[in-house]
């Protein structure tokens, strides 16, 4: 049982990780004096490719969430 926390605990923290820097990403990327976004080498509205996963595991929609709310459902995941 202490291996199976021990890879939860773990899985947690590259989750934490994840989020913090894709955070850090997005502002860098929406930030209004970023000189990526006005030299035009990042476009926000960019398309995107479909992927469809049948059979994928169900669960919460995190594309639409604030970060605030993934940081909540993150620290949920924490204390179990």
């Amino acid at each position: 049982m202490t291996e199976e926390n021990t890879i939860n605990e773990e899985m947690l923290a590259i989750i934490k990780a994840l989020t913090s820097k894709i955070e850090a990403l997005e502002s860098a990327v929406y930030h209004k004096d970023n000189l990526l976004m006005k030299s035009g080498f990042v476009v926000s509205s960019s398309p995107t490719p479909l992927i469809d996963n049948v059979g994928a595991v169900s669960g919460p929609d995190v594309s639409s969430m604030a970060w605030s709310d993934i940081h909540k459902m993150v620290e949920k995941a924490g204390s179990n």
